[in-house]
């Protein structure tokens, strides 16, 4: 039989333990038999491997081959740069990798300050003794005591329990804490066994004395801690399309390296030079800035993220964040406050809701309320108050806010259990002794004979008892957790068998875990964002519809799917049941829970899945977002997480979709800028091998653009802050890419070639000025071709300067909505600076084979910016009207 549905002492038979404990010897073997009572983490990688990534990904291995192939052209011809080019790229390579580690690794540091540890001791009974024990150390068998406030070490079954009731929320859900005795229990589930204590819950009141019989990863805990690390690692979506684009960025510079090769080799070029030729074109084609942009971009993303409670643990989760299409949402903490509050005060004459109008409550309930508890003196921030139950630190605090009079001597005290459903106590007071009472109104009913009416008490006919019963059920249908209360008064010679009989009935209080105020306009957000939100509970789904309704998640009547529905459903029917427009799943298992997460991303959605309990992490895990809670989670939810929310508030969830969506955005808008000046620098190359003309633009000019002026006003953009109608449209799709055909054609087609007619008209504008004639070769340090090679580079340098506030948006407005922000500013004043340094200084001529322009080289270029701009706004025009 399993242990659940055994007497106590069949339990401890079964275990071979008594009810002085286990003997120190059998202990010792069977710590060696079971192992320790811990839960196997995943190993992380040392942070050496963790660096060495930033080094291996594919867009870095691109880099590496172009440095490579850098230094191999530099080897053959020393007088060709190449040999800087090579250097360079290298240290893009480093500063990204090493900005990434410093990134995570700080994310990480911040997590391990958050984790709250399992307790390192317990008490255990030995031989007859108490004492204290490392965790670690538990085994089957072992005896435990357990009071209110501690966690739970391992699976135990009751021996003995007075007034306990457990919250279970890390492991089930569930919002209200959950009654436990010591009888057998023919329920076959242990998450929600009445006479189970599972690891990682915590005792909220009572007393216990358990039987351990199931320590480590045999434990509910660690059979869910084991279903977490068997998920696998899942790739963003970015991480997806990183690598994409790195494959295409690759193989594109490969084809255009080996087609230059051969028309090198058609036009006469030798091998060696054709070979070289073909290098500096895969060279030119490698956006040597992406990598730092993108890797800066979300780190901008993250830190704004910060401000707004969000900590973000890996980069790319910053975009995915913005992608998503679903959310499935948690509902104790992260809709709701995660504390109980009374809401609804009935009584015979008079009804209120509360807080606001508590000082209507008549002083009976109010005595009720405020006596009748089990909580405990303590401390919390070194101020004096009651700890326990939360649902009675509610009562207590309703009482108070309504003015209950003085605290009165307790003498006696009748305890809760599951069977009686109702706790009694009994005070001294002016008049006498008095009882007061609260439970289930089923349970009271039956022992109460009359009813206060206008502060008497008078007899309880049934038609009374039938609205109290309806009144009951009207506030179960919002989700209120009822009690009933009810005193007497008793005289000195008591008998306590009688004590509860002939009560008078005062009213219904109801409660509630209240929703947070900032997630109804977060859910409006969500609905005009294109965002669906799915409750995804352990609780009760009475409760969970009457949260879904006050935060309007759903107007109308929802769908609810219970896990025991969900386990009699189909693979065809769960994913039919998945298109619902108000979706609402409550009692479901942590396996549910995953695979409705598996089935919404074989659906095409991009998914976020917030939790905070231990049957949240595989679905953490799953989801192509996992977001922990940081103040009420448990240690497996915030591993299995990519960002954890600091303030448990799904409102900072949407705060931090805003973020993502603008980092979406400005991904796409550098893409565009750096793509864009990848044409001007190769059509130079193709001109020089189709026209036969002096080569425009040399290698190390290409890489003062690509990671000199560039790079700062690429990094402007990325730091875009959302516009207003970022969250009024609908997310990207899963098959939406950063790098489409729209992105390519205006970069590729649109934008470079307009920047390549003006560098080209530039070159030609200094060579045909200073005589050169078709045909004729010019030395490559002749100071006519140096001068013409610097104003075709400083022409792409002006193009870029307007192109840097076309780039601010691909539709709407010409230069984007509102003022630049300071860092694209910064940008330009450094591109023009640096512009400025390469053309006038010896050092910078010498660097880059250049020469300083006259006046009229830069008036030249103005009228190619000004038809830029004026292109570029007719484009756009074009694009709203179509769109």
């Amino acid at each position: 039989m399993k242990i659940q549905a055994l007497d106590a002492q069949q339990a401890l038979t079964s275990l071979r333990s008594r009810a002085a404990g286990l003997s120190e010897a059998e202990a010792a073997r069977r710590l060696e038999e079971f192992q320790p009572n811990q839960i196997l983490r995943v190993a992380r990688a040392p942070w050496w491997r963790q660096l060495l990534a930033g080094f291996s990904h594919f867009l870095a291995i691109i880099l590496w081959l172009a440095a490579l192939l850098a230094f191999f052209a530099q080897a053959s011809d020393p007088g060709s740069g190449m040999g800087a080019l090579g250097v360079a790229i290298v240290s893009v390579i480093v500063i990204n990798a090493l900005f990434s580690f410093a990134q995570e690794h700080r994310a990480e540091r911040s997590i391990q300050a958050l984790e709250q540890l399992l307790p390192d001791s317990v008490r255990v009974l030995r031989e007859g003794r108490l004492g204290k024990l490392k965790r670690t150390r538990l085994v089957p068998g072992d005896i435990v005591l357990l009071s209110a406030g501690d966690e739970v070490p391992a699976d135990c079954r009751l021996i003995k329990a007075f007034d306990v009731r457990v919250n279970t929320a890390p492991l089930t859900g569930e919002s209200y804490p959950v009654d436990r005795d010591s009888q057998p229990a023919s329920d076959d589930d242990l998450l929600h066994c009445r006479n189970i204590l599972l690891a990682g819950c915590v005792l909220m009141s009572g007393e216990a004395q358990a039987l351990v019989f199931a320590t480590g990863m045999r434990t509910e805990f660690g059979r869910i801690a084991h279903l977490t690390h068997s998920g696998g690692e899942v790739l963003s979506p970015l991480q997806k399309q990183i690598n994409r684009l790195s494959r295409l960025i690759a193989g594109l510079a490969m084809l255009l390296g080996v087609l230059f090769f051969v028309l090198g080799q058609w036009i006469g070029l030798g091998f060696r030079d054709s070979f070289l030729f073909g290098i500096g074109i895969i060279v030119a084609n490698v956006p040597e800035g992406l990598l730092p942009t993108v890797t800066l971009a979300l780190a901008l993303g993250a830190q704004r993220m910060a401000a707004k409670n969000v900590l973000i643990r890996n980069l790319p989760s910053v975009e995915t964040l913005g992608s998503s299409t679903v959310i499935c949402t948690d509902k104790t903490g992260t809709l709701t406050e995660n504390r109980m509050c009374a809401r609804v005060a009935i009584w015979a004459d008079g009804e209120v809701e509360l807080p606001a109008a508590g000082d209507g409550l008549p002083p009976s309930l109010r005595a009720a309320a405020a006596l009748c508890h089990t909580l405990q003196p303590g401390e919390v921030d070194g101020r004096p108050t009651l700890l326990g139950d939360p649902l009675e630190q509610a009562l207590r605090q309703m009482a108070e806010e309504a003015g209950a009079g003085d605290e009165l001597p307790r003498v006696d005290q009748l305890p809760f259990s599951a069977e009686r459903r109702m706790l009694s106590t009994l005070h001294r007071g002016a008049a006498g002794l008095v009882l007061y009472s609260k439970g289930a109104l089923e349970a009271l009913l039956p022992l109460a004979s009359r009813v206060e009416l206008g502060g008497e008490a008078r007899p309880l006919d049934d038609d009374y008892r039938e609205r109290l019963r309806a009144a009951e059920h009207r506030l179960g249908d919002r989700g209120l957790r009822v009690l009933a209360f009810a005193y007497r008064p008793v005289a000195q010679d008591y008998q306590r068998e009688t004590l509860e009989r002939d009560l008078v009935l005062v009213g219904l209080v109801g409660l509630e875990d209240p929703p947070r105020a900032e997630v109804p306009a977060a859910v409006v957000r969500c609905r005009e964002a294109g965002i669906r939100v799915v409750m995804v509970t352990g609780d009760h789904p009475r409760t969970a519809v009457a949260v879904a309704r006050e935060i309007g998640l759903c107007t109308g009547p929802p769908s609810v799917v219970t896990g025991s529905a969900m386990a009699a459903m189909s693979h065809s029917q769960l994913r039919l049941a998945l298109d619902a427009g108000e979706l609402i799943f409550a009692r479901v298992s942590p396996e549910q829970k995953l695979l409705i997460v598996k089935m919404l991303q074989e659906k095409g959605e991009t998914v976020a899945v917030t939790g905070d309990g231990v049957n949240d992490a595989p679905a953490l895990r799953q989801g192509d977002i996992g977001i922990a809670m940081g103040l009420s989670g448990t240690d497996a939810a915030r591993e299995a997480s990519d960002m954890v929310l600091l303030d448990d508030n799904f409102a900072s969830i949407v705060a931090a979709v805003e973020e993502g969506r603008a980092v979406f955005q400005n991904i796409r808008r550098f893409m565009t800028y750096i793509l864009t000046s990848n044409i001007p620098e190769v059509v130079p190359y193709l001109a020089f091998v189709l026209l036969r003309i002096p080569l425009p633009l040399t290698v190390v000019q290409i890489l003062a653009v690509d990671l000199g002026t560039d790079i700062v006003p690429a990094l402007g953009l990325g730091a875009e802050r959302p516009t207003a109608e970022l969250m009024r449209r609908p997310p990207p799709t899963r098959h939406e890419r950063l790098l489409d055909r729209h992105l390519l054609a205006r970069a590729y087609l649109f934008l470079g070639p307009i920047e390549a007619t003006a560098a080209l008209a530039a070159f030609f504008y200094i060579l045909l000025g200073g005589g050169w004639q078709f045909g004729e070769t010019l030395a490559h340090d002749a100071p006519l071709y140096r001068e013409a090679t610097t104003a075709c580079l400083s022409a792409i340098v002006v193009m870029q300067v307007v192109n840097v506030f076309l780039c601010r948006n691909e539709r709407g407005a010409l230069f984007g909505a509102g003022p630049a922000n300071r860092l694209i500013w910064a940008g330009v004043a450094f591109e023009l600076l640096l512009i400025a340094l390469i053309d006038y200084t010896s050092l910078g001529n010498w660097l880059f084979g250049t020469a300083p322009l006259a006046l009229d080289a830069w008036l030249f270029m103005l009228p190619f910016a000004l038809a830029m701009v004026l292109l570029e706004g007719l484009r756009k025009r074009v694009a709203l009207r179509h769109s």
